[in-house]
């Protein structure tokens, strides 16, 4: 390269490298936006109850008032809450990843009659409100003796259509050579053997996909969870737990911050912990 030419693509690096800063600053403004509001409730749990009002927007508070975190765990009752939150979700985890794993690999390795239609059935359930679907779902577990039970509460936040997760594996195993599965039936394996031996490990980046998304929504589902426990408060999830901090003429607003930011930690860890695997399910399936 000769010195004329450096000369002149001097001009051009600089454009790109002030157009690169000035990427840089607009995404950091809108990362600071979007986390701005967590750092608030952070900050608003280690604040006394006048502070939490009189600093307005500020991120520093005056005391670290860290025994609200203790109160929150012993007096309003979030370590029974939390383990309550960790089975109910769990268990909701797997039927999801379950349910939607089989109807995937059905929908997308054999071509049936009326596959369409159980499709289109699908994405038609997706547009029903959860209002109008809890009085069924009540309905249906008082017939079945499971209203004010966890099994009841973890069938009923299982219960959703989850399209995006069904239509996720069918893309995935329709993609996966049939020669894969001839050589599990040639091996002796049948269906199930089939699916949980070969097929359902290759998903791997699907399941941890469905898992987060599930995870997260169950995590936070606030008005299935209140219906279920109306008559047991200590079958709580975390989300109906922050009703504790809710008096009849009063609010313990910092207890209610430490408790939101507890059960956000879980849900913090889960994504960091399946984020690799979370991109690459959706990569996958915006490629297919």
């Amino acid at each position: 390269m000769t010195g004329t030419t450096m000369t002149r693509n001097q001009p051009l690096r600089g454009r790109r490298r002030t157009a690169g800063w000035v990427q840089f600053a607009v995404l950091a403004v809108l990362a600071l936006a979007w986390v701005y509001p967590l750092l608030w409730i952070f900050a608003a749990s280690l604040k006394d109850d006048a502070s939490i009002f009189t600093d307005g927007l500020g991120l520093i508070p005056q005391q670290w008032n860290w025994q609200n975190y203790a109160e929150a765990w012993q007096t309003a009752g979030f370590a029974r809450y939390t383990l309550n939150s960790l089975v109910v979700t769990t268990g909701s985890v797997v039927v999801v990843v379950l349910r939607c794993a089989t109807a995937g690999y059905v929908l997308g390795r054999y071509g049936f009659r009326g596959r369409r239609v159980v499709l289109g059935v699908l994405l038609a359930a997706s547009f029903i409100p959860t209002g109008l679907a809890i009085i069924p779902i009540v309905q249906l577990s008082t017939e079945l003796g499971i209203l004010d039970s966890t099994i009841g509460l973890i069938l009923a936040l299982s219960a959703g259509g989850n399209v995006a997760g069904v239509l996720l594996y069918t893309g995935f195993f329709a993609q996966i050579p049939d020669e894969l599965e001839q050589a599990a039936h040639v091996d002796g394996a049948g269906f199930l053997r089939t699916f949980f031996s070969v097929m359902l490990p290759l998903s791997g980046p699907i399941t941890a996909t469905v898992a987060v998304v599930t995870f997260i929504g169950t995590w936070s589902n606030f008005f299935v969870p209140l219906v279920f426990t109306f008559s047991d408060p200590d079958k709580r999830t975390l989300a109906v737990g922050m009703l504790a901090f809710q008096g009849t003429n009063s609010t313990d607003w910092t207890g209610l911050a430490a408790g939101a930011t507890m059960s956000l930690v879980p849900v913090l860890l889960v994504f960091v912990l399946l984020q690799r695997y979370f991109v690459e399910g959706i990569a996958g399936a915006v490629k297919s």
